[in-house]
């Protein structure tokens, strides 16, 4: 009886919190859908959980692409850019090295293991001078590759994909097909990969958020507008408001703010369902 109040109790305090969480992690996404569908007057003055007097929100969107000639519509495709050939670009490379570490043993290899956590021990803006320093020397700031080279380098998806791959990709599978006469390389693609697609999908994931919502390193790296991803074009309206004669477009920030998480969401959705385990389990027989 005793065990029974004891575990139904756990059961309430754990419900309790994962309430409190799920609040606290909704109510800024409802504070925001609810505020795209508010006019400029109506955002500053009515409450900010409820809807305003006048439903705003297909006329938000209308402005929010049509504003300063429609750059907003650049931004979405600088993004999409750099997320296509950066997150995609980095979780390849990231995919390659962690294979070849776990499957290949040669000279330094505990050496790039430690350089490896190193560089995610290290926090990025402490890279960030260095990096825009050398960028320039090289002449590449202020161009699409001042924001794609440093996201090519994912430190931690290097180290997911190597430790996935020790366990992932057993080596009796590629001993065969080495028997066979596959190459490496046709062993990776056509043997390894599909079995590496969770932890593939897990690492495209962090790097297609990590490029989308990327902010600093666009910051001190763009000059021209016309290259600005979403985070830094919406900073830059936002930034209008402490600019003297500057336009408040404090709806279309936000309206812009809604549009900019929406492809994440759908992506995720799209790809959770690759999210599974152990698809290499029973491929080889003990």
């Amino acid at each position: 009886m005793g065990v029974t109040k004891k575990k139904t109790r756990r059961s309430t305090v754990l419900t309790l919190v994962t309430g409190l969480m799920l609040i606290y992690t909704v109510l800024p996404l409802v504070w925001l859908v609810l505020s795209a569908t508010k006019s400029q007057e109506d955002l500053l003055g009515t409450f900010g959980l409820w809807f305003g007097d006048d439903f705003a929100l297909f006329q938000n969107i209308s402005d929010t692409f049509t504003y300063q000639d429609g750059i907003f519509g650049r931004w979405v495709l600088n993004t999409v850019f750099y997320v296509v050939v950066g997150a995609g670009g980095a979780t390849l490379l990231a995919a390659l090295a962690g294979y070849g570490l776990a499957k290949f043993d040669f000279r330094g290899r505990r050496a790039v293991f430690a350089i490896v956590l190193g560089g995610i021990a290290v926090p990025p803006t402490a890279l960030a001078v260095p990096t825009f320093l050398m960028f320039a020397k090289m002449g590449l700031t202020d161009t699409p590759w001042a924001v794609i080279v440093p996201s090519l380098v994912s430190p931690f998806g290097l180290y997911l994909m190597w430790t996935y791959s020790t366990e992932a990709v057993p080596n009796e599978i590629l001993e065969s097909a080495r028997v066979d006469g596959a190459g490496e390389f046709r062993s990776f693609f056509k043997l390894a990969l599909p079995l590496l697609a969770p932890g593939l999908v897990t690492v495209l994931l962090f790097n297609l958020v990590w490029t989308w919502n990327s902010f600093f390193m666009p910051l001190i790296m763009l000059k021209n507008a016309d290259l600005y991803p979403l985070t830094l074009g919406l900073y830059s309206w936002n930034r209008q408001a402490n600019t003297v004669g500057g336009d408040v477009v404090f709806d279309l920030v936000i309206t812009g703010s809604l549009l900019t998480i929406i492809p994440l969401t759908v992506v995720f959705l799209l790809l959770q369902r690759y999210w599974q385990s152990g698809l290499a389990a029973g491929s080889v027989k003990q």
